[in-house]
């Protein structure tokens, strides 16, 4: 008696299609770019990486000027506390990536705006 390893019924052949499979589209658009690769979206986190953003370019573009510290000073600081409370909920490595370095150029603005007078 010959005993074989898999099914007794012969397999039966499945249509192979000429087009590659496709990941399914992300609900929430193309817009979302930070998403996981489970296709779940953070739209806390991602609303702080947009946060962090905004603030980090008005206290770099702000931080030139010796007359707009207090700007400078303070946008900087809101975009190193948004960096960090984003950098404790993000999830994603894209997430992190744009947090660091958001992060970064908001604390070279508050760097900058407290040489030139400060926060007061």
């Amino acid at each position: 008696m010959a005993h074989s390893i898999g099914p007794s019924q012969p397999q039966q052949s499945q249509p192979s299609s000429s087009l590659p499979s496709l990941a399914p589209m992300s609900p929430y658009g193309p817009g979302s770019r930070l998403h996981a690769g489970d296709g779940k979206a953070h739209p806390l986190a991602d609303t702080l990486a947009g946060v962090t953003l905004i603030l980090a370019a008005i206290a770099i573009a702000t931080c030139m000027f010796r007359s707009l510290h207090l700007v400078a000073s303070w946008t900087g600081l809101a975009g190193i506390v948004t960096a960090a409370w984003g950098q404790y909920i993000s999830v994603t490595t894209k997430e992190r990536f744009v947090l660091v370095c958001a992060g970064v150029a908001a604390a070279a603005g508050f760097g900058i705006g407290l040489a030139h007078g400060g926060l007061y």
